[in-house]
């Protein structure tokens, strides 16, 4: 050790075991250390010995108790020397007078001075690490001291080497720095020596061993940091080409328009770019501690054209805080920390063809406290400039991935109906479950819990669950198109119902207790959609048919000893599927194109018009002069060959 403390690990129970440290010095005739037994202390001069017991492990740590600062005239108790102790340390674990470790430490600890002296300005010459090694001992990392296990360190004294001497480090970082190389002549490192190697071996000094630069690293590069600047797409005469959908938007400052959104593992991400035509609600929970303000609201946007807007904001204040703030916990002191933050920013794009006339946010304040938990709500909406009365008239009728699905129910005088799936929060009951409506193009799977009673009637329970199941479905007709119209009853697709069980089917159980068969515990919502066309480039969809069944399942009541709980839990689930057909039946497969398919390359794994491929147009290796010069020379030859072969040309070339 170098240093005033050092620390090692005694592996194994310790209870029970008594540690020590003892001086040993060496016999002055032997030059051997003195063995050492149990009947030492936990101090032998100088030194302390701490114990931290564990587990499995215990940590013992050796500490120097005096100075270590030179002595100045007619002083004591300090270092006469620079090297101020070289002292040979035993430390022993024993139990009941039984040596169960044994620690050795050799002790070398220089003075702490401080320089003082003129400081010299040559600079040191390191050498070009490509053609001389850096140093001849990798492994002397400390300067002044000598490092364990690297024998080739020259501050290592013989003493301390023969505790190491049998660990020492090998290969480049032990001193090794010009190694035999294996395609040296001389070398015989290879275990497998080819006949050809005294031939082809090298024939150099080690000073040009291919080690030289190990510890090279070359040029160093400062790494590039991404950043959400992008540049604006910039062409001859048109500076700006306008937003397609899914781009996103851009600011003044050439940095994308960012708004809160929800990522892929359900946590809300602060710097997340707005996407042109996409619509979004997410919340965010937050509390005072965490909270972050957004973007400035005073950011100009770029409309598309390359001309900048500026946002038309309102501020509102919150007075019901309680549909906001989710939790609330317990405070005992006086005085409680509030500061008035956003609880919602609502965003309307107007926009026109591929341009943004106006952006109009309302933001809502409130103050929040601290230990209160926010949840905050951000929603972005794109509207047409052409909307009239509210309600939005999109140049592109289909839907678009992520809307929601209009739904109608024709046998009501209000016509509004509503397709949703459930939305569990709390403990996942179905009595305090949300609805959120079914998005096109996404396919989705909840559920809820509901609490049955072991006595409970079957009938009752196949009921109360349809019931459940059927609140999500408040419609008869689906809309074909995102625009369909109320009073036009071609835009809308009948949805398909198919019943859960047979009502005349036998339900007796045989007088069983908590066992009721075909429960319609899964709602499957199938939608089946085509592409029919495109607007702008953007591809138009359309719902074509909706289809809805139940899975059954049989529920039977689990419960432990003695049934003292009455009451279990069933789920019940909800599936939406989107499923793609082509917009119109491909057409039949003609007679030609069946034989055609025997000479499909792409379909076979013999490829019959490839056998004279190099002379076709689609062999791009070599001109195709050249292919057909070599192509004629190789039929030549073929026939050359074919009539030499023939018996009259042999009687022929006789005569």
């Amino acid at each position: 050790m170098s240093g005033p403390r050092v620390n090692s690990f005694f592996l194994g129970n310790s209870s029970g075991v008594n540690f020590s440290i003892t001086l040993s010095p060496r016999d002055e005739e032997t030059g051997k250390l003195q063995l050492a037994n149990c009947s030492g202390s936990k101090r032998a001069g100088d030194w302390n010995l701490d114990v931290t017991p564990g587990t499995s492990t215990s940590k013992v740590t050796v500490s120097l108790t005096r100075t270590l600062e030179l002595c100045l005239p007619n002083a004591t108790e300090c270092c006469p020397s620079p090297l101020c102790m070289v002292e040979t340390l035993q430390v022993l674990a024993c139990r009941d007078s039984v040596m169960l470790a044994k620690l050795l430490i050799q002790a070398e600890i220089f003075a702490n001075s401080s320089f003082s002296g003129n400081v010299s300005e040559n600079a040191t010459i390191i050498p070009n690490q490509a053609f001389k090694p850096l140093g001849s001992c990798p492994c002397n990392l400390t300067a002044g001291a000598c490092d364990v296990r690297c024998c080739c360190d020259l501050e290592c004294t013989p003493d301390l080497q023969q505790l190491f001497s049998g660990s020492c480090f090998t290969g480049v970082f032990g001193g090794d720095v010009n190694p035999p190389f294996d395609q040296l002549c001389s070398s015989q490192s290879m275990e497998y020596i080819p006949e050809w190697f005294p031939f082809l071996c090298v024939q150099s000094s080690l000073d040009n061993t291919p080690f030289l630069g190990y510890f090279y690293h070359g040029s160093i590069s400062t790494p590039e940091v991404p950043s959400f600047k992008i540049p604006l797409q910039t062409s001859p005469g048109k500076p700006f080409t306008g937003y397609r959908e899914g781009d996103p938007i851009i600011t003044e400052e050439d940095e994308y328009f960012t708004v809160p959104q929800q990522s892929m593992a359900g946590q809300c991400v602060g710097n997340a770019p707005v996407a042109y035509l996409h619509n979004f609600d997410v919340k965010c929970l937050t509390s005072l501690e965490s909270y972050r303000e957004g973007l400035p609201h005073d950011v100009r946007i770029n409309t598309g054209s390359a001309d900048f807007i500026q946002q038309n904001v309102v501020y509102r204040t919150i007075t019901a805080r309680g549909k906001f703030i989710t939790e609330s916990e317990s405070l005992h002191t006086a005085e409680v920390l509030c500061q008035n933050v956003t609880f919602a920013e609502h965003y309307k794009f107007i926009w026109k063809d591929k341009n943004i006339e106006q952006v109009n946010v309302t933001v809502f304040l409130g103050s929040l406290c601290d230990g209160e938990i926010l949840t905050q709500r951000f929603t972005v909406e794109f509207l047409s400039l052409k909307s009239t009365n509210g309600e939005e008239l999109f140049e592109n009728p289909g839907y678009q991935a992520g809307k929601p699905v209009r739904a109608a129910n024709m046998n009501a005088s209000d016509p509004l109906g509503s397709l949703n799936i459930w939305q569990p929060a709390g403990r996942g009951l179905c009595e305090s479950a949300a609805y959120r409506p079914v998005l096109f193009g996404v396919d989705s799977y909840s559920g809820c819990i509901l609490e049955v009673d072991i006595n409970e009637d079957c009938s009752l329970l196949r009921g109360n669950v349809t019931e459940k199941l059927n609140a999500l479905i408040q419609a008869t007709h689906i809309g074909k198109r995102d625009n369909s119209s109320y009073s036009d009853l071609n835009d809308w697709v009948e949805i398909i119902r198919l019943d859960p069980f047979n009502s005349d089917t036998n339900m007796s159980t045989g007088g069983l207790k908590g066992i009721c068969p075909d429960i319609p515990a899964n709602l499957n919502i199938r939608i089946i959609f085509a592409k029919v066309g495109a607007v702008q480039g953007i591809p138009q969809q359309q719902i074509l048919a909706v289809q809805i069944s139940y899975s059954t399942v049989l529920r039977q009541f689990q419960c432990g000893i003695g049934c003292k709980n009455t009451l279990s839990v069933l789920p019940i689930t909800a599936s939406v599927q989107f499923i793609e057909v082509p917009a119109q039946p491909p057409p039949p497969v003609t007679r030609y194109q069946k034989i055609y398919a025997e000479f499909d390359c792409n379909r076979n794994d013999v490829c019959w018009p490839q056998l004279l491929y190099p002379l076709t147009r689609f062999y791009t290796g070599e001109p195709y002069s050249q292919c057909l010069a070599k192509g004629l020379l190789l039929a030549f030859l073929v026939l050359l060959a074919a009539i030499m072969s023939n018996p009259w040309f042999s009687k022929l070339w006789r005569r």
